[in-house]
Parts: C-alpha cells; sequence; structure tokens
C-alpha cells in the first residue's frame, strides 16, 4: 500500500532537487560582475529570468510536501525520520536556492546601477569638459576699452573658477571609477581612464588659467595706461581752467599779475611734453591688445591731448605778447576812451531831450484828434530814434575796438553800454506807445461799424415784428421806435460819411491795405443801412397811414353807436308781457316802427 506513494514521493523530490541544481547552475554560470557593460547587463537579465522563476520552484516543493504528507500518513513508523529528514534537506536547499537567486540577482544589479550612475556622471562631467574646451578654444577677442577688458577678465575668472569647482566632481569621479575597476575590471574605468580624464581636465584648467594671466596683464596694462591719462586729462582741465582766469575777460588781475600767473604755467609745460611722450610710447602696447575702433579712439585721445597741448602753448605765446603790449598801448587806450566817453555824453543828452519832448507820460487822451495828434508824436519820435541808429552802431565799433585793445577790461567806460541800453529801452517804448495809440485809433474807427451792426438788428427786428397789420396800440408802441431807429441811422450815415472822407489819414496810420479793407467795409455798410433805412421809411408810412384810418373810423362810428344803445333801452322797455289783446297790439305795433328805424 506505501509502494505508490512512496513513488510519488522520490519523483517529486528528484524533480525538485533537479530544478534546483538547474537553477544554481545557471546561478553560478551569471554570478559574476567582471567584464564589459553589454555583457553585465546580459547577466542582469539573466538572473532577472531566473528570479521569474521562483513561483515555479516553489510549486515544486510543494508537490513535495504534499507528496510528503501522503506518504507519511501511510508509511511505517519507523520510515517517518527518513522521510522528514529528506524534507528539511529539501527545505533547506530551496532556501538556499532562493538566497542565492535573491543576491545574485542583487548584486549584479546594483553593480550595473552603480556603473550606470557613475555614467551619467562622467557624461555631465564630459559635456562641461567639451562646452569649456569650445569657449576655451576660441582665441581671445580684442576689447574696445578698458571696461570691456575689464568684463572681458571677470567672465575669465568666472570661467575658472567654473573650472575649480569642477575639482570635486572630478574625485568622486575617480574615486567612483576605481571602485567600479575593483569590481567590473573593465578597461573604461582602469586607470589609464583614470589618468587621461584627470590630464583632460588638468589641460583645460590650465587654459582657463592661462586666459585670465593673459586678460590680467592685458587690463592691468590698460588701467595703468588710463590712469596716466586721467591724470594728464586732469592736469590739462586745471591749467585750462587757470589759462581762462588768466585771459578771459572777466579776469579781474592787472596785466603784470597775469603775465606772471601765465609764466608760472609755461614752466610746467616741458616736463608734461616728456609725460605725452611715455603714454604714446605706452600706447603703442595697449593698441595691440585692443580692437581697431577701441585702438582708434586711443589714438585719437591723444591727439586730442597733443592738439589741447600745442593749443594751450600758443595762447601763452599769443597772449604773453599781447599783456606785453598792453602794457606799451594803455596810453592810447586812455585817450581812445575819454573821446569815447565824450561822444556817449553828447548821445545821451540828444535821448533826454527826445524822451522830454516825445515819451513823457500825458494825460488821458479823449478824442480822435487828440489820438491822432500822439500817434504823429510817437511816430516822429520814433522816427528821429531810428535816425540815430548810425551812430549807436559807431558807438558799438568803438567800444569793440576797446576790447580787443590790451588792456584791464575793468577800465571800459560802462557809459556806452547804458547808452546804448537806454536807446534801445527808448527804441522800444517809443514803438510800444505808437502800437498802443494806433490799436486804439482803430478802435475808434471801428466804433461805427459796430454801432451799425447793432442798429442794424435792431431795425431788422422792426421790420419783421411789423410785417402784419397790427392793431391800435402796437402801432402806438412801434412807430415811435422805427422813428428812434431812423434818427439813429442818419446819425450813423454821418459818421461813415466822415469817416469815408479820412482816406489819407486811415493810410498814414494803418497803412493802403488795411485802410481800404476799413474802406471797403465801411462802403458796403453804408449800402445796408440804406437799405434798411428805405424799408424803415416805407414802413413807418405804411403805419401812419393805418393810423389816419383808424382815426376817420372812430369819428364815424361814434354816432351809430350811441343810436344803438338808445334802441337796446328802447326794446328792453317792451319786453314786459301785456294783460289784454288791446295792449299787445299796441306793443307789435311799436316794436315793428322800431324795426324799421
Amino acid at each position: 500500500m506505501t509502494q505508490q506513494p512512496q513513488e510519488g514521493f522520490d519523483r517529486s523530490m528528484e524533480d525538485a532537487l533537479a530544478w534546483m541544481k538547474a537553477v544554481q547552475q545557471r546561478l553560478q554560470i551569471n554570478d559574476n560582475t567582471q567584464g564589459p557593460r553589454a555583457a553585465l547587463e546580459a547577466r542582469l537579465r539573466e538572473t532577472e529570468k531566473i528570479c521569474q522563476l521562483e513561483p515555479e520552484g516553489r510549486v515544486k516543493v510543494d508537490l513535495v510536501l504534499r507528496a510528503a504528507e501522503v506518504l507519511l500518513a501511510c508509511c511505517h513508523e519507523d520510515q517517518k525520520p527518513e522521510i522528514l529528514a529528506r524534507l528539511r534537506d529539501i527545505k533547506a536547499l530551496w532556501e538556499e536556492t532562493v538566497t542565492y537567486m535573491t543576491h545574485c540577482h542583487s548584486r549584479i544589479e546594483w553593480v550595473w546601477l552603480h556603473w550606470s550612475e557613475y555614467l551619467l556622471a562622467r557624461d555631465e562631467f564630459y559635456r562641461w569638459f567639451q562646452k569649456m574646451t569650445v569657449v576655451l578654444e576660441c582665441p581671445v577677442e580684442l576689447q574696445l576699452g578698458l571696461k570691456e577688458k575689464q568684463w572681458q577678465l571677470s567672465h575669465a575668472q568666472v570661467l575658472l573658477h567654473n573650472a575649480a569647482s569642477q575639482a570635486v566632481l572630478l574625485d568622486r569621479l575617480l574615486e567612483e571609477a576605481a571602485s567600479l575597476f575593483n569590481r567590473i575590471g573593465d578597461p573604461s574605468v582602469d586607470e589609464d581612464a583614470q589618468k587621461k580624464m584627470r590630464a583632460e581636465y588638468d589641460a583645460v584648467k590650465a587654459k582657463a588659467q592661462d586666459r585670465v594671466d593673459l586678460l590680467e596683464r592685458v587690463t592691468r596694462e590698460h588701467e595703468h595706461f588710463q590712469a596716466e591719462v586721467d591724470e594728464f586729462q586732469l592736469w590739462l582741465k586745471a591749467v585750462v581752467e587757470k589759462a581762462d582766469s588768466c585771459m578771459g575777460r572777466n579776469c579781474k588781475l592787472p596785466p603784470k599779475q597775469r603775465l606772471s600767473a601765465l609764466q608760472d604755467i609755461a614752466k610746467d609745460f616741458p616736463r608734461r611734453e616728456e609725460s605725452l611722450k611715455r603714454l604714446e610710447e605706452q600706447a603703442v602696447g595697449v593698441i595691440q591688445n585692443t580692437s581697431p575702433w577701441g585702438a582708434e579712439k586711443i589714438t585719437e585721445e591723444l591727439e586730442e591731448m597733443r592738439k589741447v597741448l600745442e593749443k594751450l602753448r600758443v595762447l601763452w605765446e599769443e597772449e604773453e605778447a599781447r599783456l606785453r603790449d598792453l602794457l606799451k598801448s594803455k596810453g592810447a587806450f586812455e585817450r581812445q576812451k575819454r573821446q569815447l566817453e565824450a561822444e556817449v555824453g553828447e548821445f545821451r543828452k540828444g535821448l533826454q531831450r527826445l524822451a522830454e519832448e516825445g515819451l513823457e507820460p500825458t494825460a488821458k487822451v479823449g478824442t480822435e484828434d487828440e489820438l491822432v495828434a500822439r500817434w504823429r508824436l510817437y511816430s516822429a519820435t520814433r522816427a528821429a530814434l531810428a535816425a540815430e541808429e548810425p551812430r549807436v552802431d559807431r558807438l558799438q565799433a568803438q567800444l569793440k575796438e576797446l576790447i580787443f585793445l590790451p588792456h584791464d577790461l575793468q577800465l571800459l567806460p560802462e557809459s556806452v553800454v547804458a547808452a546804448i541800453q537806454e536807446y534801445q529801452s527808448m527804441k522800444g517804448r517809443s514803438t510800444r506807445l505808437r502800437n498802443n495809440t494806433g490799436v486804439e485809433l482803430w478802435q475808434r474807427f471801428q466804433r461805427p461799424l459796430q454801432d451799425l451792426q447793432l442798429w442794424k438788428a435792431l431795425a431788422q427786428r422792426l421790420l419783421d415784428v411789423t410785417a402784419s397789420l397790427p392793431d391800435l396800440p402796437s402801432i402806438h408802441t412801434f412807430l415811435p421806435q422805427i422813428e428812434a431807429a431812423l434818427a439813429e441811422s442818419s446819425r450813423l450815415k454821418q459818421q461813415l460819411t466822415i469817416l469815408q472822407l479820412k482816406k489819407d489819414l486811415l493810410s498814414c496810420i494803418f497803412g493802403q491795405e488795411r485802410a481800404t479793407a476799413l474802406l471797403d467795409q465801411v462802403a458796403s455798410s453804408v449800402r445796408d443801412r440804406d437799405l434798411l433805412h428805405n424799408s424803415l421809411l416805407q414802413r413807418k408810412s405804411k403805419l401812419q397811414s393805418l393810423l389816419a384810418q383808424h382815426k376817420d373810423f372812430g369819428a364815424a362810428f361814434e354816432p351809430l353807436q350811441r343810436k344803438l344803445s338808445d334802441l337796446q333801452v328802447r326794446v328792453q322797455a317792451e319786453n314786459g308781457l301785456q294783460p289784454d289783446l288791446p295792449g299787445k297790439q299796441a306793443q307789435l305795433s311799436r316794436l315793428q316802427v322800431r324795426s324799421l328805424w
């Protein structure tokens, strides 16, 4: 009875043992981390497949356990220890196989992952390396000026700092490479590969350092050159300011002190000439390390400093000669100055006379004739001032001659400037007064036209209101208004006629064009006035005729009105009822007689 369970148990044991032995053999074949990455990856996939077989092995072990249960249930007691011992062995072998599967796969997977992370870090390093190589392979570009060179140096220093900061990553990579090499033995991470990576990094860092050293030398050279240029320009600016204080028109120093100050300035010229020559020699080296445009600017700057220095030398020589001539010609200057002051005094007397006669303030002008007389006075004063223009030009020319003579500017006669300013003020005042008077006259001459416009509006309104036949009260209201408008029309006609007779005066004051335009406007206004005036005369006659008709009708209507009133009283008296037939017949006869009446 136990033969069949025994055979099942033995068969399941053999199958499970064979399966575990085969798995362990496959694991032993793949249990290796040495070699290239492709082989490691193949072993990783193989161990992964082996690990996926674990459920199959567990099924085989379970079959052994179920067969053992069946056998133990029917076997003799003396056979059970052997069966249980074989079960313990198969369980131990299964645990060992599962552990071996897990550890083998995990070990290979860890090495593969470690290698992958190393490759990622190495690729990142080489990307940085390639980028730095491309940047450093480009030749150093020539810059425009000092500021650009300083920016370029700063950028190179950033690159060098970046290269230095990569040393930590490189050390880590080399450590990882050494660790991997101990596990995989691949040539890609051996000592030669590590030395090559170190050598490439050192080469890049050396290039970055060389670039920084070169740019530091170029920048320091330009900084030193620029500092000396700035110093020379400060000296030039100070010398120019000092020369201006000695040579300008605002200088208050006497000629001897000014000459001494100029000589002090000239003493420093030889030393500064040597400084400028040194700058020109230094500029040769600076220009070699500067872009063409920047080199052109440096050359122009040096040329400009040379020109300023030469100009200062020429100005100094000319001013020195002028001051020496000034000391010799001071007597001639004094004579010319006295002559100018005498002519200015005569000129100012004439200005005072003109101011008293033609520009003194007067009482406010009232009439048109007074305004015209005032305008003629201002015009005459303006013409007299214009006639003095040549004398003013002559005085200004003499003053300029004195200015350009070598003398102390403080000795110039201030009365000349004051006289010219007074003349210009009087000229402007006379023009202003004449123009203001002309504006007032224009307003006076425009006033009849303005009054006529108001009258035209009134007349047109009267014509419009009285267009239909009005009643008697309306006639009494509007007829006096029409008569007043006609009287105003006659007055305006007289004013406009007088204005038309002033053609010559208007042309003299306002010019031919404005006078013609004004007279044309007056003529047009007169024609409009005549038309409205005639219309008002006709409307006046019509209203007077209507008023006469109203008076005749009233005279005829009054007796008739009295008769009607009397008849109405009598009819009211016959309105009562009669007591009998004779009374009624008598009442009827009376009413018939009255109706005939």
